[in-house]
């Protein structure tokens, strides 16, 4: 693979922005993140200076890119730590010491070549090396609709849980979760 598989640094917020941007853009963007381009798009740089400065310190999240050999940022993913006694992830609080991965984005160019594959395996090992105690469970939502992601998670090793969310205005839809043990 031509890729380099690497956490952001703080001073790269203007290049998250932008691939968090084209990740919003994407024709699966409504059914794959919970937010929309015009939303993001109302955001203040210090806003996006702080989530990518977070992001770098790998103290409770941490970004990965890949990065392809012209220095082109070819897709992300974002690990966000979640503990019990802490506030409520995504749906609910955590029963367990989690990481739950969001923003999953590979750009239309480099699918097909195991990025997205590089991306998940970076976000799981930085979840299992944590310090303190011990994860026991990587989760991840994806929309029923979204074959392409569902089919590069099971790939990686993610198997459902049974347990799913209704979709924020589409009570027809469902965000299934999906999740590698320890």
């Amino acid at each position: 693979m031509d890729y380099v598989v690497r956490a952001v640094r703080a001073e790269e917020w203007e290049r998250a922005k932008e691939i968090r941007l084209a990740a919003l853009q994407d024709p699966a963007a409504p059914i794959a993140y919970l937010e929309t381009y015009e939303q993001a798009l109302t955001k203040p740089d210090v806003f996006w200076r702080e989530r990518t400065a977070g992001a770098a310190s790998g103290e409770h999240s941490r970004q990965f890119v890949a990065e392809a050999a012209d220095g082109e940022w070819a897709g992300t993913v974002s690990a966000l730590v979640e503990r019990p006694a802490g506030e409520p992830g995504f749906g609910e609080a955590a029963e367990v010491g989690q990481t739950h991965l969001v923003g999953v984005f590979v750009r239309p160019g480099h699918r097909g070549r195991g990025v997205v594959d590089a991306l998940l395996r970076a976000a799981i090992d930085w979840s299992w090396s944590l310090s303190g105690p011990p994860l026991e469970r990587v989760r991840l939502h994806a929309h029923e609709a979204n074959a392409r992601a569902v089919a590069a998670y099971r790939r990686i090793g993610f198997t459902p849980t049974g347990r799913a969310l209704p979709m924020e205005g589409d009570a027809a839809s469902l965000q299934w979760e999906y999740e590698i043990r320890r």
